[in-house]
């Protein structure tokens, strides 16, 4: 019996390094994964197209098409949970990761741990959102939220500003909607870790740590993508969706 239900779960590791991707594949297969591995970008393309994936763990520098480019084209078919892999801490890596459709990044060297953290914690994100869809049902425009031209709707998982649809990865969509849902007022970044990223509370490790650079950056990826004054930063607290007034 798998009470995680992990065996059902099919992961796709892309990794140009046959050392880690080996050690990547080992440690999610002794947690009930099946797993594929393929080394380059174009294969991580025609694999994704050939099988469904319940998420794909991507490195960012790949041969003959590189991680971004990879995300962007399997996101354009078909959306799937993605975890980027990156050797740079940079800010502006992380957000062209995010832009393209990644829903969440690791910086190398990272522990096993986290690995597995991260993708457990993003399939729970699918499986919720699949459970809010099926339980609301008819309720679907009862759930929708609108504030100030920006609309949520939580049981579609669609946005749009001003009529015009905004593609969010299920992170971006997850966090906004934490948002939207009490316009106006602060949301702590500790609040925002556990709600979307499925921290722990009591989790003060340096993984917890890194994890929470990582809302700043979907948070910055959500503006690009919103409007640079949707979002209020709240400096040593959180952010708050602005209402207009």
């Amino acid at each position: 019996m798998d009470p995680t239900g992990t065996r059902d779960r099919r992961v796709l590791v892309v990794e140009d390094d046959a050392a880690i991707a080996d050690a990547v594949r080992r440690r999610l297969e002794s947690e009930g994964y099946r797993v594929d591995v393929v080394h380059d970008g174009l294969d991580a393309v025609r694999a994704a197209a050939a099988t469904r994936y319940d998420l794909v763990v991507l490195d960012v520098m790949l041969p003959r098409l590189d991680g971004t480019e990879v995300c962007r084209q399997v996101q354009a078919t078909v959306p799937v949970p993605v975890l980027m892999l990156t050797a740079r801490a940079e800010e502006t890596d992380r957000l062209i990761g995010l832009a393209v459709g990644a829903d969440d990044y690791l910086t190398k060297p990272f522990s096993p741990r986290e690995l597995v953290a991260r993708v457990a914690a993003l399939l729970r994100r699918v499986d919720r959102a699949t459970e809010i869809a099926a339980r609301r049902g008819d309720e679907a425009t009862a759930a929708v939220v609108e504030v100030g031209g920006l609309r949520v709707d939580p049981v579609q998982r669609r946005a749009s500003v001003d009529g015009a649809p905004v593609h969010l990865t299920r992170t971006e969509f997850d966090l906004l909607l934490q948002l939207a849902e009490r316009p106006g007022a602060v949301v702590g970044r500790e609040r925002l870790l556990v709600q979307v990223w499925d921290w722990p509370d009591e989790d003060r490790s340096p993984a917890r740590l890194r994890a929470g650079r990582a809302v700043d950056s979907h948070v910055k990826a959500l503006r690009r993508k919103l409007g640079a004054d949707r979002i209020r930063t709240v400096t040593g607290v959180g952010y708050a969706l602005e209402v207009p007034r």
